[in-house]
């Protein structure tokens, strides 16, 4: 797949794992893991793109004794998400017409 498409696939990914909760580094990638792989060093930095794009926020809480990061979907997130819902259907069709079997009258 090319990059700059897994690129943004994965940024998309990320917003759908935090659209319903706040949630930290290590369990998006739990939530991920049975949809896409994704390691820390790929995610930290999409996630660092999403907060200069302003379609996360981030906030920090200790929890046991430990600073976490909590990631926070912003409308402009869920806008995102609406968007690539729309992108999706049109990409969808683009597919069942490359992989349509062609009759042969």
């Amino acid at each position: 797949m090319e990059n700059q498409m897994k690129r943004g696939l994965l940024e998309v990914c990320v917003l759908a794992a935090i659209k319903s909760e706040d949630s930290y580094g290590y369990q998006i990638i739990k939530d991920m893991s049975s949809y896409v792989e994704i390691s820390e060093s790929t995610l930290y930095p999409i996630l660092r793109r999403l907060e200069n794009q302003m379609l996360l926020t981030v906030r920090t809480a200790e929890h046991n004794g430990r600073l976490r990061k909590y990631y926070h979907i912003t409308e402009a997130g869920l806008a995102r998400l609406a968007a690539f819902e729309e992108e999706w259907r049109e990409l969808k069709q683009i597919y069942e017409f490359v992989t349509r079997e062609v009759k042969n009258d």
